[in-house]
């Protein structure tokens, strides 16, 4: 009786687990599924933001429902001052035609620094401000590292620097430089002077409490450093990937 009674319960736990193992294996196919799909996404995203202009990004949502409207004109890099281009590369990514989306030195700088600098490239803001959200978390943080080489693959370095240009806050609730210009010096981004154009780089990358109008001397400062940059930038060739 014993044995008969061992043997039943052996065959209930094969049953048991056979039952269990298809739904096992099926969650991990949905798992797959769903990593697979969100995957394709991301990477038809890139590739249709290579020719087309993102309509709209998280943080420009988020403003507009916290103000009920706020700036922005999208134009051309073509029709953006190239000191004004460079102006932005000098600020936040000297190093911009010269790396692949990350800056190795940047990053070893900001470990040594205790992490109280920033190291992210343009490339990597790019990411964040169009396909993410802003906030500190490891999550958000991996789906950047993870779509950066993606975008420096798809896109050309100008077009990276294009889409920066227009997306990146500027001011409260002002996106891009040329909102920025018309705002602050009432012209086009396109007529914006050396001084004007490093002004407005030396807000970022926090525009809402650094003022380009009237400056700190913070401000004042760093924006001589940029002007100094740009023009460094320009030559030794660390423009050539963006200027034509």
């Amino acid at each position: 009786m014993a044995k008969k009674a061992a043997r039943k319960s052996s065959g209930k736990n094969k049953k048991a687990s056979s039952k269990k193992t298809p739904v096992a294996q099926q969650l991990r196919r949905w798992v797959m599924r769903v990593a697979l799909a969100a995957v394709a996404l991301v990477v038809a995203l890139v590739l249709l933001y290579s020719v087309v202009n993102p309509p709209v990004t998280h943080t420009i949502w988020s403003e507009w429902r916290r103000l009920g409207k706020v700036e922005r004109e999208w134009v051309s890099i073509e029709e953006i001052s190239p000191i004004m281009a460079r102006s932005v590369v000098a600020a936040e990514d000297a190093n911009f035609c010269l790396h692949w989306g990350f800056d190795v030195e940047a990053i070893r700088n900001a470990i040594e620094g205790g992490g109280n600098r920033g190291a992210s490239t343009i490339t990597q803001q790019v990411v964040k401000n169009v396909f993410l959200w802003q906030g500190r978390s490891w999550v958000r943080k991996a789906m950047e590292t993870s779509i950066t080489p993606v975008v420096e693959v798809f896109w050309s370095k100008q077009r990276i620097l294009e889409v920066y240009l227009n997306v990146a806050e500027t001011g409260n609730g002002v996106f891009g430089v040329e909102a920025a210009a018309q705002r602050y010096f009432n012209r086009s981004a396109a007529q914006l002077s050396s001084v004007q154009a490093a002004r407005i780089a030396a807000i970022l990358p926090s525009p809402r409490n650094r003022s380009v109008t009237d400056p700190s001397v913070r401000t004042r400062r760093r924006a001589a450093a940029i002007l100094d940059g740009a023009a460094t930038i320009r030559a030794d060739g660390r423009a050539d990937c963006f200027e034509d």
